[in-house]
């Protein structure tokens, strides 16, 4: 193993992690740092392009999804083109992260680039509902390791004390996804079919290819370890069982059927048998050590949690919106700018701040308060709320985000050793994505049963009956209600939402309590210090390193 240097650019503005060592402050100015600023946006433009490519599909998908089953049937298999895609997603990602540390960051990524382009020509073709989902899955594969390998790549090249110059990118990304997805979906299948809401990924991620393969050089590694086949298999089982817990759970089969119980069982089984196998083997697919990290327990937990309120917001937030505030699918969209706009200009803001000065635990602590603040606001909405005040409040909601988001992962990429770059963010993705899962499951549950309850209070029986299968209702569907049941039934919205926030809100208040104690150990990257001021018993240079040639 050699020694550990900088991201530098080469003569002719490609970025290469490979350069000279890291220098003392007096030293002479590296003949390429003019060029540095320049250069790795060019390789971060491309990271993002792929970025893109892995949030901004079920956006797309998802709204194209009654004219697909309109044309390949299996409407009883429908949720399972969404399932097949994250369940693959999640599995893969922490196996994505490890082979990356393992055999080189670079053609792993574009290997999971290739799979995703894969995944989504096969499934433009799909003839049947059951091609698309099994094609979903390999899109979803690919996925898998999109993520991780941006995160993880840009933990190589960019020090964390640098990164927050170019948070606003990652911002955007998101707001992009968020906002534009849905319009994007309607626009393309009204246009031009639903296959290419699967087609439009060839050519982002082509360009995405090329410029990663011409513009991006990492050291190539060969790791003579053996894969942890065991430890992978053992987690896929775990994390395939929380997922289907949390898609089944109240829709498919009740909480408490035997389905849910032993996938429950299975789940605590892999997972427990998982922690035995890693703790005997050389090469673990997830290292246990990184956990006793305690920052990076903590913003695990902090990104678990972001992710538990954060996606089971985003759900009910456009229902409340066409429900009661009576916008459609494609204003619903556009209705979330303000938080998306409060995100992406206080995630500047903490990336600037962050850069300038080293400190970042203020911002994971402010974070949370928003976070609980914003909830708490969202949870007072009732038929009344005009589209003013709802913006108003997803501001703050944004804000709150904006200051967690890719402060979280900052600081997990920041607790662990270069050589585990790739499992640190694979893991801060798979918690973060894992909590999704479990926040829009739970949220699902009390507001399927706050609207229940409230329709059976307001118009009895019929109103119950009229919910039994399900808390939501299709548009047209409600244009059609008598105006009392279609009163009754927007109250009932009111209702589930407000218990949805409300209960976001408490949660949210974990998140901002575990903030309090994390440790300001100094961003990798900053002013180097004597060998005594260092923290650990590390000295400054060994903790400025961007990659590890070998």
């Amino acid at each position: 193993m050699g020694k550990s240097q900088h991201a530098t650019p080469t003569g002719d503005g490609r970025i290469s992690s490979t350069g000279r060592p890291d220098a003392a402050p007096d030293a002479a100015p590296d003949p390429g740092s003019a060029k540095r600023p320049a250069g790795v946006r060019v390789v971060l433009f491309a990271l993002m392009i792929a970025m893109l490519l892995a949030m901004l599909d079920n956006m797309i998908v998802g709204t194209a999804m009654p004219t697909i089953v309109g044309e390949l049937g299996g409407m009883d298999h429908l949720s399972w083109v969404v399932t097949a895609y994250t369940l693959a997603t999640a599995a893969s990602t922490p196996i994505w992260g490890k082979l990356g540390d393992m055999y080189g960051r670079k053609g792993v990524f574009l290997s999971s680039i290739v799979l995703f382009l894969i995944g989504s020509a096969l499934s433009g073709m799909a003839q049947d509902m059951g091609q698309l989902i099994g094609f979903r899955a390999v899109q979803g594969l690919g996925a898998g390791g999109l993520m991780v390998g941006v995160m993880a790549i840009i933990g190589d090249l960019i020090p964390p004390r640098e990164r927050g110059k170019y948070q606003g990118m990652m911002a955007g990304v998101m707001a992009i996804a968020m906002v534009g997805g849905p319009l994007v979906g309607g626009t393309i299948t009204d246009h031009l079919g639903w296959r290419w809401t699967f087609y439009i990924n060839l050519p982002l991620g082509v360009i995405a290819l090329a410029m990663v393969t011409a513009v991006l050089h990492l050291p190539k590694k060969r790791s003579q370890t053996r894969i942890d086949y065991v430890g992978a298999a053992l987690l896929t089982l775990g994390i395939t069982s929380l997922v289907l817990i949390t898609t089944w759970g109240g829709t498919e089969y009740d909480w408490l059927s035997g389905q849910i119980i032993g996938l429950g069982i299975l789940g605590v089984v892999a997972l427990a048998l998982f922690l035995v196998v890693e703790r005997r083997v050389s090469e673990p697919v997830l290292p246990l050590h990184i956990f006793r990290n305690r920052n990076f327990s903590l913003v695990t937990l902090v990104g678990f949690l972001v992710g538990f309120v954060m996606f089971g917001s985003m759900t009910f937030l456009p229902l409340f919106q066409q429900t009661v505030q009576g916008a459609s699918a494609t204003n619903s969209g556009l209705l979330l700018l303000p938080l998306m706009g409060g995100m992406l200009v206080v995630s500047m803001i903490a990336g600037r701040v962050t850069t300038k000065t080293g400190k970042y635990k203020f911002f994971v602590v402010a974070g949370g308060a928003l976070l609980t603040v914003g909830l708490a606001l969202l949870s007072t909405m009732d038929t009344d709320t005009t589209r003013f005040t709802s913006g108003a409040y997803m501001a703050v909601l944004g804000a709150g985000m904006g200051f967690l988001m890719q402060t979280t992962m900052l600081i997990a990429q920041n607790s662990v050793e270069m050589k585990d770059m790739g499992v640190g963010s694979s893991s801060a993705t798979l918690f973060r994505t894992i909590g999704g899962s479990f926040g829009v499951a739970i949220f699902g549950a009390i507001f399927t049963h706050q609207v229940q309850t409230t329709m059976a209070e307001r118009i009895g029986k019929a109103g119950e009956k009229m919910t039994g299968g399900g808390a939501q209702m299709d548009p047209k569907g409600l244009a059609k209600l008598p105006p009392m049941v279609k009163d009754a039934y927007d109250h009932a919205v009111a209702s589930g939402t407000h218990h949805v926030f409300l209960w976001g809100a408490a949660i949210s208040v974990i998140g901002f309590a575990a903030a309090w104690f994390l440790k300001e150990v100094p961003l990798r990257g900053g002013p180097t210090k004597p060998a005594a001021e260092s923290p650990e018993g590390s000295t400054a240079g060994d903790r400025v390193p961007v990659a590890e040639t070998v």
